[in-house]
Formats: structure tokens, sequence, C-alpha cells
């Protein structure tokens, strides 16, 4: 198997909060960032043409970085391109869904949150996942695309606004009073438990996560995908494992401003990302 990198792919930086679980968990591995900043945001798109962007963003990576796997650490990317991405590459390709399975798992009260961008909260596969690993759970969706745009910001080198935070996570907060009594559907019983854990369901989520803890009205956990995914790339990247340490960054789009916040995170200064005509 080839000794090349890891390679992270996002819309934009949230697979940064990907690139962090990989290192901790194979800090000897190289790795390079891609991200395809020209379109973020990615909920914007209509599926068909978004999915087109996507494989020829991540095959334009992949030429440059010549890695021996692929991440797409983004859910929206995940869903819509990935079988596309398997067959036209020869390297193993691993994807990210919200960590839906070990919430339900993790739950006490049977009560989890999911925490997503308006397109993955209602997507069906999300609805898949639910229905086969929290069945049993009360599931509470709330779309919070602004983190997204808080995430971006907090990379290029300004605090997350506490105002927008609140007001993203209010539905959450409410549910998770200990005195939350809402009603749900009659197989469900009479009325909700408590919130106690909540599925931060896009990769730019985990960058915020000191401020969301801090903001929470009472303790909660805290589940993302990062854990799993590096999981499962060391399940099949063989010996990349031992590669030499990389750091290469492509975007899209000119991102001089994320210079600071890709150093923070062990990747040089972007290099503009040339995609075939």
């Amino acid at each position: 198997m080839s000794q090349g990198p890891v390679l992270i792919f996002d819309s934009g930086v949230g697979g940064l909060s990907v690139a962090a679980a990989l290192r901790q968990h194979y800090p000897h591995a190289g790795f390079c960032y891609a991200c395809d900043n020209a379109w973020l945001p990615y909920g914007l798109r209509d599926d068909a043409t978004l999915a087109d962007r996507i494989v020829a963003v991540c095959l334009a990576a992949v030429a440059a970085c010549q890695p021996s796997v692929l991440v797409v650490a983004c859910n929206t990317a995940s869903t819509l391109a990935l079988e596309r991405l398997r067959w036209h590459l020869t390297i193993p390709v691993v994807g990210t869904v919200p960590a839906i399975k070990p919430a339900a798992a993790l739950s006490q009260t049977r009560h989890i949150a999911l925490l997503a961008t308006r397109a993955t909260v209602g997507r069906p596969y999300t609805q898949a996942l639910i229905d086969r690993f929290a069945s049993d759970c009360v599931v509470t969706r709330v779309a919070a695309d602004a983190l997204v745009s808080e995430a971006e910001a907090w990379l290029a080198g300004h605090p997350p606004d506490e105002a927008r935070l609140q007001a993203a996570m209010a539905p959450l907060w409410q549910a998770a009073q200990p005195d939350f009594t809402a009603p749900v559907p009659p197989t469900s019983g009479p009325h909700a438990p408590a919130l106690d854990t909540i599925v931060l369901g896009c990769t730019h989520f985990p960058l915020l996560k000191p401020w969301l803890v801090e903001l929470a009205p009472v303790p909660l956990n805290w589940v993302d995908s990062g854990d799993a995914i590096a999981r499962r790339v060391g399940q099949v990247a063989g010996t990349l494992l031992t590669s030499a340490a990389d750091g290469r960054c492509f975007t899209t789009a000119p991102a001089p401003h994320l210079t600071d916040g890709l150093s923070r995170y062990g990747f040089h200064p972007a290099q503009p990302l040339t995609l075939a005509p």
C-alpha cells in the first residue's frame, strides 16, 4: 500500500475537528487538508450540482496530495458523493455520518438531540440512522446552520458570538432542563424526558464545543464522529500510519485569513487547488 498521507476533505474548516481526532489517534501519520471554500456553504446548492462539484474537488485534491486514504469529513458530501468517489478512486474512502448510534448507547434518559445543518437534519439517510440505532429514543432535531459561520469565523481569528450561539442552542437548553415535559407520540410515552446527549452532527460544530459546554445550563454528553472516523481510518489505512509528516493544505478560493487557524491544527498556509476543466 502507498505510504501517502491521509487526505481530509470538507467544504470548509469543519474537517479540522476530524484532523484533530486523527492526529490524537495517529500522531506519526502524515496529513493533508483540502476544502472547497469557494462553494461554502454547501447547504445552498442543489444535490445533483453539488455531487458533481464534490467529486471534482476531491479528485483534484487526491491528484495534488497523492494520499493513501481519503476522509470525506462532511455529512453532506458523504451522503451525496461517497459511492461515486469510491468508484473513481483506488484508495480507501472514509465517510462521515452523524453519531446517532454512540449517542443512543450513551443516553440514560433516552432523549438525544441531533444538532446539524438543515440539509443533514432533513435527509432520509439521517432518519434511517435514527430508525436503526435510536428507535427507542426521543430525538430532538435542531438545524443550526449559523454555527457553521461561527466556526469559520473562529478559525479566522474572531471569537464566537455568544448571542448567536445561545440563539442556535435555545431549543436544546430548554429540552435539557430537569422539568422538561414536552409532548411526544403515544408510542414513546406521554412526555419526553429531559435531554442528556447532544450529537454534534456537523464537523464544524466540535470546533465550538468549549463554548457550547460553558453555555449549557446543565451537564450534557457531547458526541461527534471524530473518534469513529479515526478508528475506521486505522482499519483501512494499513501502513500509512507510519508515513512522514506532511501538512499541505489546498483550497478552492484564497484563504490567507485562515493561515493562523490552519497552523494551530498542524497545516501549512493554503495552496490553490486547480480543478480539471
